[in-house]
Order: structure tokens, then C-alpha cells, then sequence
């Protein structure tokens, strides 16, 4: 994602004209809560059921389904001109289909923290908030700045779970991953073959983890399965973490309380 001569440049490759009234279709949670931080909440015509923050003014925006699949009679109904989309939450031919109807993607595909600066940007660009995107973007840059530049935390090595049955974890490659090993927590189970790996709860996965991590989302993980996990695996029970998973997960607007809540949570969780 950048910008340049002729435009501004999504992780699709499309170059985007700046659209100051377009009608904006989000189908990120994540990227719904930057576009209501940029000033843009009444050019919002539809989200996701998925997309919760920020409350209550999101409830506003009329839903039109999932991150996987929408109704098209209420994406249609909405008149969008716009859809914003990422290449991890969103089917290809979602996308696909959205331009055949004539809805633009806007595609986004951050990997690791550094990247919310040019999406915030991209965004704010693309519709108009350039002065709104840049003062975001810069004060997460300089906390990420700040937080590089602190002394390291003790290094750990985590299990972060975001399904069950099966079980599934992240793969290094992730946004994730990239924000844990910021705060010194590397990700285990990493599988260069997919980015969300299926794993088993053996020993000797457990053997080589110092944390296990059970995210609030897309798995709405609770105490109980926490309790769960301490009574099928005692010899480890003192591993079992719950963390917020939209505070590990979500970028954009959220980022930089991200690294305050990173920051925290390696700090209070003893080694």
C-alpha cells in the first residue's frame, strides 16, 4: 500500500482516484472502527455483523452479513461505491464480485505493525481524510518508535489459539505473530505451508511453550475452556492465558493501544 504519482496504490495493485463522496462499504471489523476514526461515519452505508466498534455509533450502520459471505439484496440496497476489503478476512471473489457490480475494493493486507501506518494512510487518502489519516498514522508511528526503543522484554515462547475443534493457532507470517514477537513472545506451531495452522494439544508441543494463549476471537474463547485446558493438561495448567483478541488482531485506529496493551501484558505476565 502506497502513494504514488498516480495515485494511491492498494495491496491488490489497483491505483485509486481520491473519492470524497463515496459510499463505503466495510467488510473489516477492524478497518470499520479506523474508517469512524478518520471522521468518515456518515459515509458509511454497511459493515459487517462482525464489525462492533465503535459503540454505540456503529449501530447505525446497517449490516449486511459476514466477513465470508453478505446478503447481495442488502449490499445492492445500500448503494455502495466503494467496499473496503483484506485479503485474509475476505473471499477473492467477493471481491470479484463487488467490481462486477460495480462497487469498487479497495484491498488491504497488513502483515506486521509497521504496515498500519501506509494502510491508515491509504484509507484516509482514498477518501479524503489525508489530514485526519496522517495525525493517526504519525502518533502510531512514534509509539511504535517508543516501543521498539524500549529495553527488550524477556523472550517467551506462546501457543496463540484462535479456533477449537479443530484447533488452530497462527503461522509467524501473521499480523499476530508479528505483534507478539514485538514484545518478545514468538510464536510456536509455525507452518511455512498456511498462515493459520491446525495443531494438537501433545506434550510435546506443550514441552516447548511457555505460554498458551486463548484469544477472545474469531473463537470466543472463555474462562472455562481455560479450565478445561488445566484439567486435560495439569502438568501445564499454569500455562493457560486469556488475552483480548481484538487488541492483539485488529489494526488501524486500534493499533496503537495495541502496543500499550502488548506492553502490559508482557510486562504482568511473570516469565
Amino acid at each position: 500500500m502506497n502513494v504514488s504519482a498516480g495515485g494511491l496504490t492498494d495491496a491488490a495493485g489497483r491505483t485509486h482516484d481520491v473519492a470524497p463522496d463515496a459510499r463505503i462499504l466495510s467488510l473489516v471489523p477492524s478497518l470499520t472502527e479506523t474508517l469512524f476514526a478518520l471522521g468518515l461515519e456518515e459515509q458509511i452505508v454497511g459493515r459487517t455483523a462482525f464489525c462492533v466498534h465503535p459503540m454505540p455509533a456503529v449501530k447505525r450502520v446497517k449490516s449486511v452479513g459476514g466477513t465470508k459471505q453478505v446478503n447481495w439484496t442488502k449490499v445492492e440496497a445500500a448503494r455502495p461505491t466503494h467496499a473496503v476489503l483484506n485479503i485474509d478476512e475476505n473471499p477473492k471473489e467477493m471481491a470479484r464480485e463487488l467490481e462486477a457490480r460495480g462497487i469498487l475494493p479497495v484491498v488491504t493486507h497488513p502483515i506486521e505493525p509497521v504496515d498500519n501506518g501506509p494502510l491508515i494512510r491509504l484509507l484516509g487518502g482514498v477518501f479524503d481524510r489525508t489530514q485526519a489519516a496522517e495525525d493517526m498514522a504519525a502518533a502510531f508511528e512514534a509509539a511504535l518508535a517508543a516501543f521498539s526503543a524500549a529495553p527488550a522484554p524477556p523472550r517467551q515462547r506462546v501457543l496463540y489459539l484462535i479456533w477449537k475443534d479443530p484447533w488452530m493457532t497462527v503461522s509467524r507470517d501473521t499480523y499476530i505473530a508479528r505483534l507478539l514477537a514485538l514484545g518478545g513472545w514468538q510464536t510456536v506451531a509455525h507452518d511455512p505451508a498456511t498462515r493459520y495452522p491446525k495443531v494438537q494439544l501433545t506434550d510435546d508441543l506443550m514441552d516447548r511453550t511457555d505460554r498458551v494463549l486463548f484469544s477472545s476471537e474469531p473463537f470466543p474463547f472463555k474462562e472455562s475452556h481455560l479450565d478445561a485446558f488445566r484439567q486435560n493438561h495439569p502438568r501445564h495448567a499454569a500455562k493457560a492465558l486469556a488475552v483480548d483478541g481484538e487488541m492483539l488482531s485488529w489494526y488501524g485506529a486500534r493499533a496503537r493501544s495495541a502496543l500499550d496493551y502488548l506492553r502490559d501484558l508482557v510486562t504482568e505476565v511473570p516469565v
